[in-house]
């Protein structure tokens, strides 16, 4: 029979349904059932696209044997960390002070009030590299529950103490250094790959905000090496195995030093970072090959990963057919089968071999010119065509809201600076959705949507990514809800998570943890206290509000000294600091958007890689509703631009030419 978790609304949930393990999702009724039968709590993290999480489950969660030790010994919960990032960041930080390590699935051993006392990973179904089994585990906590309890309790809450204290540092503002930037750049050149790009020797991660913060270091100082870096990763992530050369898109990170063997999950969240990334290395550099990966992987996303209610899933599973990678590997035969006279060609451009570089077949990986590449894409298509035949990868079908705020950015963003209206369209799509489906009567966010139905009160990520999804939509339409929307967020993420200095990641009325989570370090994405203070920034060059950028400054100040030691956990903190450093500019644009005049300063203003200003535009005949657009008549019945910097605004402007003078890139002038 179903186990508790047939009926709810997470995919990665639902998969485990059918175990003999007795699960309860997170909730009281699970809490209610350890203090009634005095049972310590097991619980299991994991998320739909994680191999070891289907590895672990197939090994012992769907084990009678296992299983039936489970049920005896505990009460156990599964919970989905990406439903549930509140109660991840809580208990994998318990785990890595327990165990020295942590990640998924992420198997923690409660008290019935939810106190961690043990935990780990993946546990093998027998004793192996040094690893208890899973059985020798369970065994060992319940003997010790038994019989040394006293020693588990006083444990446990030591662990909360400390993580409570760690959540809740007491970090004090300072004033802004460009030192600090300057030190992180340093950092970065000493621990950088040289040889294949990248940081660390494996596994690799895209890192993209680090590679962000790069590309802006050198746009405002023209320091050479910055760019070599930022150039070196993206050309051997995307030559590699980590992109997928025949579908686009990225999966989740290289298990080598070598790009060559990906970790085969695809994640929303990755390819929108990506995307932009590759796109803003396009217009640092003019390389096609940029434009390409970012446009093919905003293909992929839009062909595979979008939902037909508007916004986009969550992510692509690793396995297929029980296999990891199957569904994107080859074997030679198959391609000489397929392609042909052709195959010679694209074996040698692609790395293809009889004895294959994973398992006996072959990741694809690219080596060849980009012309090459250009005159093979027939044979990928062939390609593409013939692999849509097998059993793809199981989708993660839900939405959720921080993550596709990441995703309108790059579409919004991409359609501007591309031209594309077919990515504007899409981007539209998507903030509709967002803002009818997953916002609250109140007008709040909702965190996830599956099923024709929102859940989970929005976190503090969901409010800032969503808002600088919304920001580069104005900027990509000037469309004025699109502002008034990221406005509206902004002010109830302020009166609903702040905290003594920056923000909390779970608003004021949230279920109550152990430990309020307010995350500081970038990982995989931008922290939610990081994107705040990006968003804040921009908001404040756009609508004059001093509050947004005091709060954003001393968030800055407190982190300030952790970015200059740690730059690559704290990868889009760097750009917040960045773009509080440099001299932004504000462009007020007043004329009827239908006219040339209008565009060609419109085309002025927003061509070429501008990280520090924002643009606003607006029709001289309606009633702004962007403060930066008050106030701004045109100047003898033309268009005209204003440029302001703190506040400040030069004389009004009506020649392209001289706008694009006045905005010229920085690039070299390392001036504050």
């Amino acid at each position: 029979m179903p186990n508790r978790l047939a009926n709810e609304s997470s995919p990665y949930l639902r998969q485990h349904a059918d175990n003999p393990v007795d699960w309860y999702p997170w909730g009281e009724e699970a809490f209610a059932q350890a203090r009634a039968t005095d049972r310590p709590i097991f619980l299991s993290i994991g998320y739909a696209a994680c191999h070891w999480c289907h590895v672990m489950a197939h090994e012992s969660f769907a084990d009678p044997e296992t299983a039936a030790l489970m049920n005896e010994h505990f009460v156990n919960i599964k919970v989905d960390r990406e439903e549930r990032p509140d109660l991840d960041a809580v208990y994998i930080q318990a785990v890595q002070m327990l165990a020295g390590r942590a990640g998924w699935p992420l198997s923690v051993f409660l008290t019935p009030d939810g106190r961690s006392f043990f935990g780990g990973t993946y546990f093998p179904p027998e004793p192996r590299y040094g690893m208890p089994s899973f059985r020798q585990v369970l065994l060992a906590v319940a003997h010790a529950w038994q019989n040394r309890r006293e020693e588990l309790l006083t444990g446990s809450s030591q662990v909360t103490e400390a993580i409570r204290a760690q959540m809740a540092a007491d970090l004090s503002p300072a004033d802004l250094q460009r030192e600090t930037l300057e030190a992180a750049f340093e950092s970065l050149r000493a621990e950088f790959d040289y040889e294949h790009g990248g940081w660390d020797g494996g596994p690799k991660f895209p890192l993209s905000l680090v590679l962000e913060f790069l590309l802006r270091y050198h746009h405002r100082t023209g320091e050479s090496v910055a760019w070599d870096m930022v150039a070196r990763t993206l050309e051997a992530m995307a030559r590699g195995g980590m992109y997928d050369q025949i579908g686009g898109g990225f999966h989740r990170y290289s298990v080598d030093a070598y790009w060559q063997v990906p970790h085969f999950e695809k994640m929303l969240y990755d390819n929108a970072q990506l995307a932009r990334v590759y796109l803003h290395a396009w217009q640092v550099s003019g390389d096609p090959f940029f434009r390409a990966i970012s446009e093919e992987t905003l293909d992929f996303v839009r062909r595979e990963m979008s939902h037909p209610a508007g916004g986009f899933i969550a992510s692509l599973d690793a396995d297929s057919e029980g296999e990891e990678g199957k569904f994107y590997l080859w074997t030679a035969a198959e391609i000489a089968n397929l392609l042909g006279n052709l195959a010679g060609r694209f074996n040698a451009a692609y790395g293809v071999t009889e004895s294959g570089n994973f398992e006996k077949r072959n990741i694809l990986t690219f080596s060849a010119s980009f012309a090459e590449r250009q005159s093979l894409e027939e044979a990928r298509r062939q390609l593409r065509t013939a692999r849509a035949q097998r059993i793809p990868p199981a989708p993660d079908n839900q939405v959720l809201a921080s993550w596709n705020g990441l995703m309108l950015s790059a579409f919004a963003e991409a359609g501007r600076v591309l031209k594309r209206e077919d990515y504007l369209r899409r981007a539209e799509r998507c903030a509709d959705f967002l803002l009818t489906h997953m916002r609250r009567p109140d007008g709040r966010l909702w965190h996830a949507w599956s099923n024709g139905k929102a859940r989970v009160n929005g976190y503090l990520d969901d409010f800032t990514h969503v808002a600088d999804g919304l920001l580069e939509l104005y900027t990509a339409t000037f469309d004025p809800r699109w502002y008034v929307a990221a406005v509206e967020l902004t002010e109830r993420m302020i009166a609903r998570f702040s905290a003594p200095l920056g923000f909390f990641d779970t608003s004021d009325d949230h279920e109550a943890l152990p430990v309020r989570p307010r995350n500081l370090q970038d990982n995989a994405l931008p922290s939610g206290n990081s994107m705040a203070a990006f968003v804040l920034l921009r908001l404040a060059g756009l609508s004059g509000e001093l509050r947004y950028e005091q709060l954003a400054r001393r968030s800055l100040g407190a982190v300030q000294a952790l970015l200059a030691h740690y730059p690559l956990s704290f990868g889009q903190w760097l750009v917040a600091l960045d773009y509080a450093l440099a001299p932004s500019q504000e462009v007020a644009i007043v004329g009827d958007p239908a006219n040339a005049d209008t565009q060609a300063l419109l085309e002025a203003a927003l061509a070429g890689y501008r990280p520090h200003q924002v643009v606003a535009m607006g029709s001289p005949d309606a009633t702004p509703l962007v403060p930066l657009l008050a106030g701004r008549p045109l100047h003898e019945g033309r268009a005209v631009a204003y440029i302001c910097q703190g506040g400040v605004c030069q004389a009004p402007i009506t020649d392209p030419a001289d706008l694009r003078e006045c905005l010229h890139p920085r690039q070299g002038n390392n001036t504050f």
